[in-house]
């Protein structure tokens, strides 16, 4: 897909719409801006929330067994 856009006041660039729309790109969503070959990219920057709460789960643990390791590490750190 190729779009044309203008650079704006204060260096602003405002892709088009539909171009956001593909890319999946939320308003508020952190971007990093590299600069390859004379080119702008600009690489979307995964939400650390997002990603713990839709990424797929690879342990499991209980507040039972957190408080029980924290008892143990507070005893060994008074030891």
């Amino acid at each position: 897909m190729t779009n044309e856009g203008k650079v704006a006041k204060k260096f602003a660039l405002y892709p088009p719409k539909g171009l956001m729309e593909q890319l999946g790109l939320k308003e508020g969503q952190k971007v990093r801006y590299e600069v390859e070959g004379g080119k702008l990219v600009v690489v979307l920057l995964p939400d650390p929330i997002d990603l713990a709460l839709n990424s797929k789960k690879w342990a499991t643990t209980s507040s039972k067994a957190l408080e029980e390791l924290s008892e143990k590490e507070q005893s060994e750190l008074d030891a």
